[in-house]
């Protein structure tokens, strides 16, 4: 048995019950991003990736995070060519400076960490409501930069920042780590930018098990700590739910 799995089992026992913590930050996300699904949603994953997390090694967060064929279509858009072979997408259409999604079409939009690479997120936040239909739902996972994990990665230089994140995640492959800018990743900044687009939003935190603090069982043991008694709006991720309004 790793180090890791040690530190996990020992702080969160309940993992050998499913695989999974009680505060797990992707069932948690995807919970209610499931609860906003319907089966003739056509959901739109913005930056949607080569489909990394169809090798999740637990079931039932795996099933979690799969929204194809709990839906009428996936439609995957990303600037990397290489997203078209994701596996839980039903189509694919290269992102470019314009977007290739018609008025109106989606029902959901899912932003799963991309936030914190947007150079102009207002920008982007304008087109998810114009592709949104009335009464569409934007759903966001994204650091908190309020968060110990925020602050740290704040001190640390832009030219060493892949090799901290590959550090703290070392189950991550260098294939899947891309420069972030982090100028949307306040509570505050989020919810300011979401109303100024048209949006009704609901934005809290999320503490998860520090797993980036597994390196070493003293900054493990702060992290439980922290999981356990910091206050809400500390949370290591942010999570944002916004609605188009209905006219």
């Amino acid at each position: 048995m790793s180090k890791h799995r040690n530190l996990e089992t020992l702080f969160y026992p309940e993992k050998d019950f499913g695989g999974f913590t009680a505060a797990d930050g992707t069932v948690a996300f995807y919970h209610r991003v499931n609860a906003l699904l319907k089966p003739d949603s056509v959901v739109l994953d913005v930056g949607c990736g080569r489909g990394a997390y169809a090798e999740d090694p637990v079931p039932y967060r795996r099933q979690m995070r799969i929204l194809r064929g709990k839906c009428a279509k996936v439609i995957g858009i990303d600037i990397d060519p290489a997203a078209a072979d994701n596996p839980c997408i039903d189509e694919f259409r290269l992102l470019d400076q314009v977007w290739p999604i018609e008025s109106k079409s989606v029902d959901l939009i899912l932003m799963d960490s991309i936030v914190e690479h947007l150079t102009k997120p207002a920008e982007t936040f304008a087109q998810c409501f114009e592709v949104l239909r009335e009464g569409g739902f934007l759903c966001v996972r994204t650091p908190n930069l309020c968060s110990y994990f925020g602050l740290a990665v704040r001190l640390i230089p832009n030219r060493c920042r892949r090799h901290f994140l590959k550090k703290v995640q070392n189950s991550r492959q260098s294939r899947d780590i891309f420069p972030a800018v982090y100028r949307c990743n306040t509570h505050r900044k989020i919810k300011k930018t979401l109303r100024q687009c048209g949006f009704e939003a609901c934005i809290y935190g999320h503490e998860s098990e520090p797993v980036y603090l597994s390196f070493a069982w003293p900054a493990f043991l702060l992290g439980v700590l922290h999981e356990r008694l910091s206050l809400r709006f500390l949370g290591i991720v942010l999570f944002a739910f916004a609605r188009k309004p209905v006219y």
